[in-house]
């Protein structure tokens, strides 16, 4: 009788050892692998490209994408953000993070950038150039200087001898350029990627671009580092900036119309 009530004991013990294992085993593999990629908005329609391709290329991989103005993302990240990668406008907004110690390698450059005048497709105030921006009753919008396309925009209009002040300081590149397409100013200083972004976004034909030969004179580079996080994340972090400095990533960039480093 003993026997008979030991051996069922015996069996439900060895199920009750095996299920456990069962389930880790079960829970390793629905594991996801997730990329936290924080990067400055004029990379939104870039880096939604470069995401895209990355999780095809890397199967189970999920890159997520934040944006938002570079030392915004900055100071998140120092807070205690989970980023995994962070990708900025300038080398300035880098600084922040790498004094936090939270800097897995030196950054790298990955891409330059430009300005441009942004204006709604009629032109109603007939800009042509950092000049106009000088003349009475002109409305124009810029980023916050705190911002790396508020900074090279102050550094443009300083260089072109424009005292004129903003009637806007936006939050970031994004922000101005819907002040443009809203006809709220008749101008705004944003990237020149931006303006590419527009001409084939979901609603083409209502912002032009005014090129501006000054613009080499405010060049923004753009640095990439990884962020000190777990070790999970550090292999997909690292592929991924891998993948923004390899070819297509390039091409992916100068398709954007941003300039090679």
């Amino acid at each position: 009788m003993r026997d008979a009530v030991r051996r069922p004991l015996a069996f439900a013990g060895v199920a009750l050892m095996t299920l456990p294992a069962a389930c880790s085993k079960a829970n390793h593999k629905a594991s996801p692998r997730n990329v936290t990629v924080f990067a400055a908005a004029s990379l939104t329609e870039s880096f939604a490209t470069l995401a895209q391709q990355f999780e095809a290329a890397h199967t189970g991989v999920t890159v997520k994408l934040v944006f938002g103005p570079s030392t915004d993302l900055a100071r998140q990240i120092v807070a205690g953000a989970d980023a995994d990668v962070y990708a900025a406008a300038s080398a300035s907004s880098i600084a922040p993070v790498s004094k936090a110690n939270l800097v897995d390698a030196a950054a790298v450059t990955f891409a330059r950038n430009r300005l441009e005048i942004a204006v709604p497709a009629s032109n109603p105030a007939h800009v042509a150039g950092l000049a106009d921006l000088g003349r009475g009753g002109v409305t124009f919008a810029v980023c916050a200087v705190e911002v790396p396309c508020g900074a090279a925009a102050m550094k443009l209009l300083a260089a072109a001898g424009v005292t004129a002040a903003p009637v806007t300081y936006e939050r970031d590149v994004k922000a101005v350029l819907a002040k443009v397409r809203l006809g709220e100013v008749d101008a705004g200083l944003v990237y020149r990627t931006d303006i590419h972004a527009e001409a084939i976004g979901p609603t083409p034909g209502k912002v032009t671009g005014v090129d501006i030969p000054e613009s080499t004179k405010a060049v923004n580079d753009y640095p990439i580092v990884t962020i000190k996080r777990s070790a999970g994340s550090a292999k997909e972090a690292s592929a991924f900036v891998a993948y923004v400095l390899s070819a297509r990533g390039r091409t992916a960039l100068t398709d954007a119309g941003f300039d090679a480093p």
